[in-house]
């Protein structure tokens, strides 16, 4: 390889920060909690109900405040407007419609979707640019949100049976540890900023626990390798020989999503925005965790033991 970020000899001893890191972890956890218990999350309108309309229009500074004014006064509720992008780039939300008596709920948004129409057009004439109208129903909105929510659990939870099957029980729960640690963090970068959280921000959550399972598992490997290689080095010596072993190979993976991602942050526009935000943050926090959480844990759940028995069961039965 011509060129090498980390040089072979490298030995950072990433075991002597452990504490420091146990700390800040759970310090950030419990702010992560705190902030969901306080602030909640800022639900898209996937999980919400409503309807979302984006917008261009002719006039390049449109007066934000008048037309809040307006649409506050078209009595349809909770209604937000922001700049999307560019500043004639409107986005509005419109809370759920309560439909009146022989109305169904569809026929009360399209109805408030029309008095929007007839708002913009007086405002800014014909030079209005519909480019998305998006319709969600209350049912349909907390269906999705409860299946988001399965759709984390369950696969949080088939990574770690597969964690549990490949290694011992010990990289189970430093597995458990690390990806409660990412997602929980991730989601508590929502609850602080409030960003819209969304189907794509679920989406986001899963590709951070597949990827940090993925930058655990491939420390863990080198882990095992070396638990039978040097069966007479220290646990803390071996733990710190497998991270730098392995920390190339987890920078240079974690750097070249990053560079995909900045491109997508920089010409995918506003709509995938909150999307690569919370990949860019939850890369970052994955490849802490693998460092600084998953591997350390194991210091603490005598994994020479469960090495020493399985050794022990595969030399028995190749004897047999």
């Amino acid at each position: 390889m011509i060129f090498k970020w980390i040089p072979d000899n490298t030995n950072i001893n990433f075991m002597k920060f452990r504490f420091i890191s146990f700390g800040v972890s759970t310090l950030l956890a419990v702010i992560s909690v705190f902030l969901l218990m306080t602030n909640g999350l800022n639900y898209g309108i996937d999980f919400t109900g409503g309807t979302l309309i984006e917008v261009r229009v002719d006039n390049q500074n449109p007066d934000l405040s008048d037309l809040r004014s307006g649409l506050n006064n078209l009595d349809l509720g909770a209604v937000s407007i922001q700049e999307f992008g560019e500043p004639n780039d409107l986005l509005m939300r419109l809370s759920e419609q309560k439909p009146r008596e022989g109305e169904t709920a569809q026929i009360a948004q399209e109805a408030a979707i029309g008095k929007v129409r007839v708002l913009l057009n007086e405002k800014f004439g014909e030079g209005v640019d519909y480019r998305r109208v998006e319709f969600v129903g209350p049912q349909v909105g907390e269906e999705l949100k409860q299946k988001g929510f399965y759709a984390v659990l369950f696969s949080i939870a088939a990574m770690l049976i597969y964690i549990w099957v490949r290694f011992e029980w010990q990289y189970g729960v430093g597995a458990f540890v690390a990806l409660v640690h990412d997602t929980f963090i991730t989601v508590g970068l929502f609850a602080l900023t409030g960003m819209e959280f969304n189907l794509s921000t679920v989406a986001a959550i899963l590709m951070i626990a597949g990827y940090s399972m993925n930058d655990t598992v491939v420390v863990f490997d080198r882990i095992r390798e070396n638990l039978r290689k040097y069966k007479k080095m220290s646990l803390y010596e071996l733990l710190n020989k497998s991270i730098n072993e392995t920390l190339s190979r987890t920078l240079m993976t974690s750097f070249t999503t990053i560079l995909a991602l900045l491109a997508l942050w920089l010409f995918g526009g506003e709509v995938i925005r909150g999307f690569v935000y919370a990949l860019i943050f939850g890369i970052g926090i994955g490849t802490f965790s693998s460092i600084f959480v998953a591997s350390p844990l194991l210091m603490y759940l005598n994994i020479r033991t469960g090495r020493a028995s399985q050794d022990k069961a595969e030399a028995e039965a190749v004897t047999e």
